[in-house]
């Protein structure tokens, strides 16, 4: 398909932001204190994650963005906001002093996850509730909404950020976490993966019970639609007008981390840029396809999805 021009797209991304550290090194020996590789770091990088992600992806495809988020007065708030910086995506980072910014710490040994650390904390109310003002302020500048959930408390007042994009007839892309997806009724569009939605309708035995549970979840939350991202199975969207599917790109899977940002930031930016559902699907599956061949939290630029 034609891939429309993407830059007067603006794309309004609201989320769990997080920084993504990797400390990349070689393993020759068992620790002599307990029976565990020794890495010797010999590389670190610092990617931004989580919503910051889903930002660097809609920025990669030549939209206008914009994330809205809560970090701590920390090196690492400070180090995202540089990343961020870095490829021209506009932020309104509040900032909560009480707030640890989430960080996730991945040792890579012998090209091997071998550990992962987290550092996070929950932010403030009175931090979020001014985040939810901006978020008002700034509807009128954009054509689609992202609210990217990661768990981590910077969505408390999602329910009420739904209700203002829709009064602003502002398409509402929701990217879900948990098995409770009644907080998000009234979205555009709900993007669960594989298992996030078996979390929430139970298991299925074939595609026809997987349609007749996934449209009756998308009329009881009053979605207009639901796309599945199934892994190896591709992606299958659920609307009032009926079902469609998308194969999955066959190709040597690297990591899927940040596959769903990919999916959720393409979707959006195509659909700001006059494309239609069941053609965005099918653009966001491609980008799917090209980040999976890379490492760690990836992203697929407009060059790329148009070579593809």
């Amino acid at each position: 398909m034609l891939i429309p021009g993407t830059s007067q797209a603006r794309i309004l991304i609201v989320g769990d932001v997080m920084l993504d550290r990797y400390w990349f090194g070689e393993v020759s020996r068992i620790s002599p204190e307990a029976p565990v590789p020794v890495v010797k770091v010999e590389k670190v990088e610092e990617r931004p994650g989580g919503a910051a992600n889903v930002a660097r992806n809609a920025a990669a495809l030549g939209a206008q963005v914009m994330l809205l988020s809560v970090v701590g007065e920390d090196e690492a708030g400070r180090t995202l906001a540089r990343l961020l910086d870095a490829e021209g995506i506009a932020t309104g980072l509040h900032k909560d002093a009480q707030l640890s910014t989430t960080v996730k710490l991945r040792v890579i040994g012998r090209r091997q996850q071998l550990l992962r650390i987290d550092f996070e904390t929950w932010p403030a109310h009175e931090v979020l509730r001014a985040k939810l003002s901006e978020f008002e302020q700034r509807l009128a500048q954009c054509d689609a909404v992202i609210l990217s959930d990661y768990g981590k408390g910077g969505l408390a007042h999602i329910a009420d950020m739904i209700r203002l994009a829709r009064a602003a007839r502002k398409p509402v892309l929701v990217d879900p976490k948990g098995d409770d997806f009644t907080r998000y009724a009234g979205a555009t569009l709900l993007t669960p993966n594989r298992a996030e939605l078996r979390e929430v309708i139970g298991r299925w035995a074939n595609d026809a019970e997987l349609a007749e549970k996934a449209q009756q979840l998308r009329t009881q939350l009053g979605l207009d639609a639901l796309l599945v991202t199934r892994s190896e199975e591709g992606m299958t969207l659920f609307s009032a007008a009926g079902m469609w599917h998308e194969p999955a790109v066959a190709r040597e899977v690297y990591d899927v981390s940040g596959a769903g940002d990919t999916v959720i930031a393409t979707l959006a930016v195509m659909l700001g840029s006059g494309v239609d559902l069941a053609g965005a699907m099918r653009c966001a599956n491609r980008a799917a396809g090209i980040v999976v061949g890379k490492f760690g939290t990836a992203t697929c630029t407009l060059a790329e999805l148009q070579a593809e």
